[in-house]
C-alpha cells in the first residue's frame, strides 16, 4: 500500500476543500503552493487529457520542470498502449529522470480540455493514479510511497473545489478499505459514495 498522500494548490479554498474532505483519512498532507516549489516526493499526478498534450495549467508546469522529453514519452505510450487516445478511468507510471520526483503518473481526467462539471471523472481519474501506483510497487525496483496530486478537473474541467475534494477522497477511501466481497449491496454503497454528496447525484 502507499504511505501517504500529498495534496497541493496554490489556493486556501481549494486546499480547505482537501482538508474538509480528506478529514481522517490516514497519511495526507494538504500542501497550500504550486507544483514547481514541491518538496521531494516518489511521484506526481498529472490530471491531463486522453492525447498527452501537457501545453497548459499544471500539465505545463510539469514539463517545464521535468522537459519537454517526458510529454513526448507519455505520447508514444498513448499511441502504443492505447491506439493514439487513453481512455479517461486509466493510468500509467513514467520515470522522470528527475532527481526529487523521480516518477509521474499520466491520469487524464477528460478526453479534450473542456467542463467535466456533474461528472464522476475525477474519482475515475484518481482511482486509476492510485491504482497505477500501487501496480507500479509490485514489480519494480524502487517503490512508490509518497503520491503528490493537484486538485483533479479543477482547472479546464471546472470541477468545484469542494466537488473535486470529495470525489478524489472517495478514491483513497476506497484505496484504502477494498471490499471483501462483491455484491449489490457492496456496489450500492460504493456508487453512493463515489456520485452523491446529499440529496445531489453527480452525473455519469
Amino acid at each position: 500500500m502507499l504511505e501517504g498522500l500529498l495534496l497541493v494548490h496554490p489556493e486556501e479554498a481549494m486546499c480547505a476543500a482537501f482538508r474538509r474532505r480528506f478529514a481522517g483519512l490516514p497519511g495526507v498532507r494538504v500542501v497550500q503552493g504550486r507544483f514547481e516549489d514541491m518538496e521531494p516526493h516518489d511521484c506526481f499526478v498529472t490530471a491531463g487529457n486522453s492525447f498527452g498534450l501537457m501545453t497548459a495549467g499544471i500539465d505545463a508546469a510539469v514539463i517545464r520542470v521535468f522537459g519537454e522529453d517526458l510529454m513526448h514519452r507519455i505520447q508514444h505510450r498513448i499511441m502504443d498502449e492505447f491506439f493514439g487516445e487513453q481512455p479517461v478511468g486509466t493510468a500509467f507510471v513514467v520515470p522522470t529522470n528527475h532527481p526529487t520526483i523521480p516518477f509521474l503518473v499520466h491520469a487524464p481526467t477528460m478526453r479534450v480540455p473542456g467542463s467535466i462539471e456533474g461528472t464522476d471523472k475525477v474519482y475515475a481519474a484518481t482511482w486509476a493514479a492510485l491504482l497505477a501506483a500501487h501496480a507500479h510497487n509490485r514489480t519494480a525496483g524502487q517503490l512508490i510511497e509518497v503520491v503528490g496530486l493537484p486538485a483533479m478537473g479543477t482547472g479546464f474541467g471546472g470541477v468545484p473545489f469542494d466537488e473535486a475534494a470529495r470525489q478524489m477522497a472517495a478514491a483513497y477511501r476506497h484505496y484504502l478499505k477494498p471490499p471483501h466481497r462483491l455484491d449489490w449491496d457492496v456496489v450500492v454503497e460504493r456508487h453512493k459514495a463515489i456520485c452523491y454528496d446529499g440529496g445531489k447525484q453527480v452525473a455519469r
